[in-house]
């Protein structure tokens, strides 16, 4: 009789071993990225690196993105958790009933400018001379130009995703991220003069962090967790970005010491991450006024379509509990 309820004691142990281990087992999140590991991500890697997705209870695998992986469609089909994107491309997504919905956005400021030689002064000199721009361009920051500073189609030049052109064309000017394009001007010799658009008034966020849309009940409080996670991610790389940045190398052999740094100096310098909102919101925040701007921006462009609703594309329910501050 003792042995039977010794043996009854150890299989209950057991059983309740194994329902706390459960119980503590971490929610998986496969997050993607919108391009290739580099400083842009930082705060991702250093909230895997520190521990800090482990520590709010999360087991994170981030995947790369790249030229040939649209992210919200792997998010769409259930392939992907939580996805990185541009806001525009939220908005398309939505105009097109995939059922995705942005949670945060990782930068306050679009990283987007305009690159141009020494001895422009301002934006609106440019216009009437030649900017390299992408024919993704047309329905992103262009028609802001041209709607702020009557910039016309004359200007566009081609844009192959390379500086050279303008390294051998002291007329030409071209499009470019912050923390990227000027970078390999200086390289080249050029020490150039880079303009923020986010700082003339272009809206959109960018790096936009997007769920499917049944996620926001099923999963709200992993994504919760995850938000929170990454704002403290941000915080920390900022702050010292080693950690990350080996995850990132480790990721991307090919990204140098050199870029990483000038990428994190550059998003310091502009306020990328820690600029608009945060100050009193948290970082990854976001506000109904500046996805309200994006719209407006959109509609008087004439790139928006006609009843959609785009109050679906983001929900602030998320991030508004979360306030890590800079």
């Amino acid at each position: 009789m003792i042995r039977w309820i010794d043996r009854t004691l150890v299989a209950l142990a057991s059983a309740a071993m194994c329902v706390a281990a459960h119980a503590a087992e971490p929610d998986k999140i496969v997050f993607a990225t919108d391009w290739l590991a580099q400083a842009e991500h930082g705060g991702f890697y250093q909230a895997v690196a520190e521990g800090t997705y482990k520590k709010h209870g999360l087991d994170v695998t981030i995947r790369m993105g790249g030229p040939q992986v649209n992210g919200l469609q792997l998010l769409a089909a259930g392939q992907l958790d939580i996805v990185m994107g541009d806001a525009l491309q939220v908005l398309s997504a939505v105009e097109q009933n995939v059922p995705v919905t942005a949670v945060a956005a990782t930068f306050q400021k679009n990283p987007t400018v305009i690159i141009a030689h020494p001895g422009v002064a301002r934006l609106e000199d440019l216009k009437g001379k030649p900017i390299a721009v992408s024919s993704a361009s047309a329905t992103t920051f262009w028609p802001w130009l041209k709607q702020r500073y009557g910039f016309t189609d004359n200007q566009k030049r081609p844009y192959a995703f390379s500086v050279q052109p303008f390294l051998v064309d002291a007329k030409l000017s071209q499009q470019g991220f912050a923390t990227s394009e000027p970078f390999s001007i200086e390289k080249g010799g050029i020490k150039p003069v880079v303009f923020l658009l986010a700082e003339q008034g272009y809206p959109p966020y960018s790096e936009v962090l997007a769920v499917r849309r049944d996620a926001l009940t099923r999963r709200a409080d992993a994504i919760k967790r995850f938000i929170r996670a990454s704002a403290e991610g941000w915080k920390s790389y900022l702050a010292n970005p080693a950690p990350g940045n080996a995850l990132i190398k480790r990721d991307n052999p090919q990204m140098s010491d050199e870029l990483l740094a000038y990428g994190h100096r550059k998003m310091l310098e502009f306020g990328i991450v820690t600029g608009s909102d945060t100050a009193t919101q948290g970082l990854l925040t976001m506000t109904d006024k500046r996805w309200q701007d994006t719209v407006e921006f959109l509609r008087g462009a004439g790139l928006a379509k006609a009843g959609v609703n785009y109050g679906s594309a983001y929900t602030l329910s998320i991030v508004e509990d979360v306030r890590v501050l800079p």
